[in-house]
């Protein structure tokens, strides 16, 4: 039998629900990183988030006052970039921007034999540094994307501010995320081959709603 819902209940039924599983399941989730892995479940209805978000010290709590001081979002993904409520974003100062769809991105991507993902990063560090503002980095697609911010922390050109290291697939995911993981940047990531832009966005959405 169906549960009869109002439209505007249906959100706060579906946490409902989502935590009575967990509970279930006997999982307990840490009260700051709760509305992070919850929002994860609830645009995947995948469980396994509770298990594999994985958050560098006080991630959370760093992300919030990153926003809160009007930090930017960069997505690897104009699906990613549309699900972000840039409405919330832009209350603090901060605003959301995707490279991708850029024709100088897409014209040095094919000189230089590198995917647009990289470029992408290139461009959003340069952005960065010349502005100074403070970017939080959202990676729902494109591994090389990680893999980029990692080399430029590397080589001392570029350290992002925080990421969200969520890529799927197949190809270099795995191992990217596990880039990200390695270095002292502040992140959330999701280990494994699971994520998406809809997950990269729900993270942004969670810390900017947990803000009040």
């Amino acid at each position: 039998m169906t549960e009869h819902v109002k439209p505007q209940d249906i959100e706060a039924r579906s946490f409902e629900i989502i935590k009575a599983e967990l509970d279930a399941m006997g999982i307990s989730l840490d009260p700051e990183k709760d509305p992070v892995i919850r929002r994860a479940i609830h645009t995947s209805a995948d469980f396994d988030y509770a298990e594999t978000l994985c958050f560098s010290p006080d991630a959370v709590r760093i992300a919030k006052d990153l926003m809160r001081s009007g930090a930017d979002v960069v997505s690897d993904t104009n699906m990613a970039l549309t699900g972000i409520n840039k409405r919330k974003l832009a209350a603090h100062g901060g605003s959301a921007r995707c490279y991708m769809a850029d024709e100088d991105v897409a014209a040095e991507a094919n000189d230089r034999g590198i995917t647009r993902a990289s470029v992408s990063m290139e461009h959003a560090a340069r952005d960065a540094k010349e502005s100074g503002r403070k970017t939080v980095f959202a990676i729902g697609n494109a591994p090389t994307a990680l893999m980029t911010l990692r080399e430029m922390h590397d080589k001392g050109v570029y350290t992002p501010d925080f990421v969200i290291g969520v890529p799927v697939g197949f190809v270099n995911v795995v191992e990217a995320k596990e880039l990200i993981l390695e270095t002292d940047i502040p992140c959330i990531v999701n280990r494994g081959r699971k994520g998406g832009s809809n997950v990269a966005a729900a993270i942004v959405n969670a810390i900017l709603y947990s803000m009040g």
